[in-house]
């Protein structure tokens, strides 16, 4: 796909709603299933994952700047990012390609709800709990809506052998089709690339956001 026309289709999808996620509802066997029980179920305390510190902050700084203009709040964004880059990492995805999906998929509007039913920023359909939870995690907490979603799309990624398009496919409900998988894919890597090289790390003027 060239510049020129992930640029187009990018302005297109500016234009429109986000994608309605609609993952589909598929039995599990008793092995896929505990593993990711354990996987939600694992405590959550969201942290940046990288080999040092100032590469975190590199990061953090770069991305809180290109998300400003969906999270105008600059700890609430920090947050975010924070979580987002956990929970990619803890279940082995790029980050960048989660905020991509995000931003296809909800916008980055927590409370998001699709047409099919599906919840919050990876826009989470309501039978996962049941199948890999509990029925009283909320799906529109942050925290809880990455752990599902990234650990949904790993299955996804596992089931199609690491064939990103396919396990998009799977994940938007959308499988064989090529619309999601190429806005998700688009937005990833005009809008979310991130290449820690060609930076000069953290600038001396960065600071984290004050916590509340």
């Amino acid at each position: 796909m060239t510049i020129r026309i992930v640029l187009i289709l990018l302005s297109v999808l500016a234009a429109l709603p986000a994608f309605a996620g609609a993952q589909k509802e598929e039995a599990l066997s008793a092995a896929v299933a505990t593993t990711m029980q354990r996987s939600i179920n694992d405590s959550m305390q969201p942290h940046l994952v990288f080999a040092n510190q100032q590469e975190g902050q590199a990061w953090i700084a770069e991305m809180s700047q290109r998300l400003a203009h969906k999270v105008p709040d600059a700890y609430t964004r920090e947050k975010l990012l924070t979580a987002i880059q956990y929970e990619a990492t803890r279940a082995g995805l790029d980050p960048q390609l989660v905020l991509g999906l995000i931003q296809v998929e909800s916008g980055f509007r927590g409370y998001a709800i699709s047409s099919a039913g599906a919840r919050g920023l990876m826009q989470v359909m309501p039978f996962w709990p049941r199948q890999i939870g509990v029925g009283s995690h909320n799906l529109f907490d942050v925290n809880t809506n990455l752990r599902y979603g990234c650990t949904i799309l790993r299955h996804y990624v596992d089931i199609e052998q690491g064939d990103l398009f396919r396990a998009l496919g799977r994940y938007n409900g959308s499988l064989g089709q090529s619309e999601y998988p190429n806005a998700v894919l688009a937005a990833w890597k005009v809008h979310w690339d991130w290449h820690p090289e060609r930076l000069n790390l953290v600038q001396t003027s960065y600071r984290p956001a004050t916590s509340r």
